[in-house]
């Protein structure tokens, strides 16, 4: 029997807004979003996916309906979260894949929940997203200037998120996700970023055991081409697959995302 709802699971300090879609005895395959948008960033995979899958997306905390719970977080808290998520639905173990900020969750639980894990999929991400002084800057600009931030930065997203020829050609899906960043809780986005400040596991993703699969944006200026070959280079087995797009690959070039990802999930 198939079922779609949103649901609210408690974790740590709040709950967390999750829908789940597909045959319940299905395997269980989670999706996580990237930072400034919401589990309807996954709608186009949740309706391919959940045909043979049993999809399970999220807001991660600070996003959409999930809990804005105050100062710092950290991925061991949004790592933890997923675990909640699974203990609740009583999943035992599942499939993950995440993009950018979601990514990351995939190597932290690959690092620290593997028992619970099959596969991991880490898109347009890196084993170190970024500078600690620039999502620090980020943070405090967001918590300082609120709701204003939130604007400047959806205004300025397409050109890190996707390329001026899909800017061009899909204006609809480029507002769309310019309206989820503009709508994040300030604070939940500037713990998130705080989160990503103090995430750097180069020097331990070759403890990674796990079937990993590593997708990457061949025009992302944001976790580039060359973060994905130092994670495949250094997560034993780990496959990359490039696709013909920029940051957000599951929205600007979703066939060739989705047929890396069926063809991962199924080997």
């Amino acid at each position: 029997m198939s079922q779609t709802n949103d649901q609210f699971i408690a974790t740590q300090g709040g709950n967390l807004r999750v829908r789940v879609e597909g045959p319940q005895d299905a395997p269980a395959l989670v999706f996580s979003n990237s930072l400034g948008t919401t589990l309807e960033m996954w709608d186009a995979q949740a309706a391919k996916f959940s045909k043979d899958f049993r999809v399970v997306r999220y807001d991660t905390r600070g996003h959409g309906g999930s809990v804005v719970s105050p100062g710092a977080y950290s991925f061991d808290l949004l790592g933890n979260d997923v675990v909640a998520i699974l203990d609740a639905l009583k999943i035992e173990r599942a499939h993950f894949c995440g993009i950018s900020m979601g990514g990351f969750t995939g190597l932290w639980l690959g690092l620290n929940a593997a028992s619970r894990m099959n596969r991991i999929a880490v898109c347009n991400s890196a084993a170190k997203i970024g500078t600690p002084d620039g999502w620090n800057m980020r943070s405090a600009m967001v918590r300082e200037k609120g709701v204003a931030a939130m604007k400047e930065l959806a205004d300025s997203s397409p050109s890190r998120w996707f390329t001026e020829a899909f800017i061009a050609a899909q204006p609809a899906v480029v507002q769309r996700a310019q309206a989820w960043i503009a709508a994040v809780n300030p604070q939940g986005y500037a713990g998130c970023c705080d989160a990503l400040a103090g995430a750097d596991v180069r020097d331990q993703i070759a403890k990674i055991a796990l079937p990993t699969l590593i997708i990457a944006g061949s025009a992302d200026p944001v976790t580039t081409v060359a973060d994905g070959e130092f994670m495949q280079q250094h997560i034993p087995g780990a496959k990359l697959a490039a696709v013909p797009a920029s940051h957000l690959s599951n929205l600007e070039a979703p066939q060739a995302f989705d047929d890396a990802l069926s063809q991962f999930l199924r080997a």
